[in-house]
């Protein structure tokens, strides 16, 4: 689970251009986007869902073979990991919140390289450069990831790349977490595990 995590962030870093950047850094608008992810430590084609309200700041997110879901609050900074079969929700450590902030990494620079359509969506692709790593992704004008690829350090290409995207409301139920679920707060060194 954290090395999916860690991958998912690090697809996200690549992402979110910081000098010739987008307009929006994320969505501008209540969307639903369900992903692929290849390339992951040599697993098998995963599938990533991630749901976002622009009108209160909060993401779910999906991963693969979780043992639970993610809710990051980023008007509040926080996140938690939600496991449902445990009926717990555990905040994540200060770092974990940062990695999935969205925010442009330091020191990256951003070439604006064209179009494309994903998922039957248009987006502007960019390349990145942060340091030694290298990614290309494909954002809509309202701040959606489409599509990213990424050079892992072992020179694995791993990408995440929409196969559907829908825009309309979505149910407050699905960003929170749910009443009567015991929280608690992830111990320092530890990681998210399956």
């Amino acid at each position: 689970m954290i090395r999916l995590l860690a991958a998912a962030a690090m697809t996200t870093a690549l992402a979110l251009p910081a000098l010739a950047q987008p307009a929006n850094m994320r969505p501008t608008r209540d969307v639903t986007v369900t992903y692929r992810m290849t390339g992951l430590a040599g697993a098998p084609p995963q599938e990533m869902r991630m749901a976002f309200s622009a009108s209160t700041g909060k993401q779910r997110v999906d991963p693969p073979g979780a043992a639970g879901w993610i809710l990051v609050d980023h008007r509040a900074n926080s996140a938690v990991m939600v496991m449902d079969a445990q009926r717990m929700a555990m905040s994540l450590p200060p770092a974990a919140v940062a990695a999935m902030s969205q925010e442009a990494p330091a020191g990256a620079t951003f070439t604006r390289k064209g179009t494309a359509t994903v998922a039957g969506t248009a987006c502007t692709e960019w390349e990145i450069a942060i340091g030694e790593l290298r990614g290309m992704n494909c954002m809509t004008e309202d701040g959606v990831m489409l599509r990213t690829v990424s050079a892992a350090p072992n020179g694995v290409a791993m990408t995440m790349e929409a196969t559907q995207v829908t825009y309309g409301a979505i149910d407050p139920a699905r960003l929170s977490v749910p009443a009567g679920y015991t929280t608690q707060q992830m111990p320092t060194g530890a990681s998210p595990a399956r």
